[in-house]
């Protein structure tokens, strides 16, 4: 499917993409240590933890979305589709992108307008310069110990019994300006059948700058983010079969969003 019978546009701006395609383009060089254990708190509760991360989203809702539009071009196809299904979030939802970009989950709140996200993040972004602003963003790490995966799942049991959001970028790396849509990580998938809550498919494309644009930008693109409509779980499935099924619905109305005719990559990433 095309949108609009238009074929998507594709930018050559020189990046040296990994082979594998899960693998970080940067290894982000860590400035402190974590630990992911039992002590660790993964939702943090404090009282200066919530103030911090309330200014920091005021921060998203007012600067940001103006700043986006204008730097990267940013424009926003099938918000009607959220409004038109609000009864379908009632209890939460899952919203999952490409990644690539470091702006894109910012422009994913854009898209679902004025709401908080969680989502996982990779442990040791945490240990790097941006790691107190993932966190206040609503990140939550990923540990590497299967005992601790216990407190970490305990969060997202959490999050759900208080009707909240999750994101995920299943692709598991960001790839900047990448075009076709990569194999998505399983995890977040299960969730979404566990709690019974609709996926939102979100696609990140582009377009060739143009007017002033194309003076300021250069060779860079400009940002087109669509919304789908959402893929329910067949709860009627055994939850393996019902999350292998979700996470291919997903990942084909993505590349379907992006308007990708023959994607190179399959659904499965693990």
């Amino acid at each position: 499917m095309k949108i609009r019978g238009d074929p998507p546009y594709v930018p050559d701006l020189g990046f040296a993409y990994p082979d594998k395609p899960d693998d970080h383009m940067v290894e982000r060089q860590g400035t402190h240590s974590l630990t992911l254990d039992e002590h660790y708190p993964f939702l943090d509760k404090s009282f200066f933890f919530r103030v911090k991360s309330a200014l920091l989203y005021f921060g998203i809702f007012t600067l940001v979305f103006i700043l986006s539009p204008l730097r990267y071009g940013l424009k926003i196809e099938g918000r009607r589709i959220l409004k038109k299904n609000r009864s379908l979030f009632r209890n939460g939802a899952l919203t999952v992108a490409n990644h690539m970009l470091r702006w894109d989950f910012l422009m994913v709140l854009q898209a679902v307008r004025f709401r908080r996200l969680y989502f996982p993040a990779w442990g040791n972004n945490l240990t790097g310069p941006d790691g107190t602003l993932i966190r206040l963003a609503g990140g939550i790490p990923v540990p590497d110990s299967i005992h601790a995966m216990k407190y970490f799942n305990r969060v997202w049991d959490e999050l759900h019994s208080r009707k909240k959001w999750f994101h995920v970028f299943p692709e598991g790396s960001n790839w900047p300006y990448f075009q076709p849509i990569r194999p998505f990580k399983k995890g977040m998938f299960s969730l979404a059948y566990k709690y019974n809550i609709p996926v939102i498919p979100m696609a990140f494309s582009y377009r060739p700058a143009g007017g002033l644009y194309k003076i300021f930008k250069k060779n860079y693109p400009l940002i087109t983010l669509r919304i789908g409509e959402p893929i329910l779980p067949d709860l009627s499935k055994p939850r393996r079969e019902a999350t292998a099924a979700l996470r291919k619905a997903t990942h084909r109305k993505i590349v379907e969003l992006a308007g990708i005719t023959d994607n190179p990559y399959p659904c499965e990433g693990d």
